[in-house]
């Protein structure tokens, strides 16, 4: 598999944060589901914009600072998730 370069990260991290923005804006099961898959797709492809390592897991992984946007990512989808939850129609109100 060949590594990501500087502009397909680059476009990826455009595409996180439009995706985020659409999933706060419109709250659905969809938009949560495209921004989980998304943010997963960050955590793998953004080598090029990792920046420093916060915690190492072994010599050559971690958790760095650019996998936070993904933990960010997850967080917003759990919570449209949960509003669309709440917002949805029940049978008792048919």
């Amino acid at each position: 598999m060949r590594a990501p370069d500087l502009f397909h990260a680059l476009v990826l991290l455009n595409l996180l944060f439009a995706c985020g923005l659409w999933t706060l804006l419109r709250p659905s099961g969809r938009a949560a589901l495209v921004l989980i898959v998304v943010g997963i797709a960050w955590v793998i492809w953004n080598k090029p914009l990792e920046g420093s390592t916060m915690i190492r897991i072994t010599d050559r992984h971690g958790i760095t600072e650019a996998d936070l946007l993904s933990l960010v990512a997850l967080w917003i989808a759990f919570w449209a998730c949960t509003r669309a939850y709440r917002r949805a129609p029940t049978r008792n109100d048919v």
